[in-house]
């Protein structure tokens, strides 16, 4: 029987950010309260869920059309280009706010928001650039967990990073944050699902067309107690 009543997975985005400065292809990850509710103790790549400011905050540059289409398919509701939006701009609020990297551009003319997460992130001078993310998986957590999300993972390189080059800053979300080889963060006390998208992000890096917009890609879920993998 599931630990925990039946609870309706949130949406929610992660972001992978690839640096490949030196030859060797780094993540960026952190180590999770001991405390948290969800996954303690686990190293985790920077994200969250989505925030209904998420959907109406316009970006500077938006997302590929392809990766916006992709976003839409099987989603959970009514499919529309602000919840796909919203998805994209989680990943990047949740960043800025979990280890302060900065994905954006310059902003000729600051959005207007009464969001106190995305003032923050708009007070650097930077508005939100969404066109490097490219959707690479997608995971909704079992039943039985005392949180549950409908995931998407985006994958971006540190080049449309702001401020790739500072320190990562260590926030009540994740301790710890740091680049790492995609060989020592599979070495880490690491989700299960984490696991799979690392093993998955290193086979892809040695696919051209893997982490093109609009490229195939996971969809895992557990259906009749059966974990499922889905191409979509």
């Amino acid at each position: 029987m599931p630990a925990h009543p039946p609870i309706r997975p949130s949406d929610a985005a992660t972001l992978i950010i690839l640096s490949r400065d030196g030859g060797d292809t780094r993540v960026l990850m952190g180590k999770r309260h001991s405390d948290s509710a969800f996954m303690p103790g686990k190293y985790v790549f920077p994200g969250g869920r989505v925030d209904a400011a998420d959907c109406r905050l316009r970006p500077a540059a938006d997302l590929d059309p392809a990766v916006a289409g992709k976003l839409m398919l099987r989603m959970r509701g009514r499919p529309s280009p602000a919840r796909a939006r919203g998805l994209a701009m989680a990943a990047v609020r949740e960043t800025f706010e979990e280890v302060g990297l900065i994905v954006g551009t310059q902003a000729t003319d600051r959005p207007r928001t009464r969001s106190n997460a995305w003032r923050a992130f708009l007070d650097t001078g930077y508005a939100p650039d969404l066109k490097g993310l490219r959707y690479f998986a997608r995971a909704i957590t079992p039943p039985g967990r005392p949180r549950r999300f409908d995931t998407r993972f985006f994958v971006l390189d540190a080049a449309h990073v702001v401020n790739a080059a500072a320190p990562a800053k260590v926030t009540e979300e994740l301790l710890d944050p740091c680049w790492l080889r995609l060989e020592e963060a599979a070495g880490l006390e690491l989700p299960n699902i984490t696991k799979d998208i690392l093993a998955r992000l290193k086979a892809a890096l040695d696919d051209r067309e893997a982490l093109q917009p609009g490229a195939p890609l996971p969809f895992q879920y557990v259906r009749a107690k059966s974990w499922v993998i889905e191409t979509i």
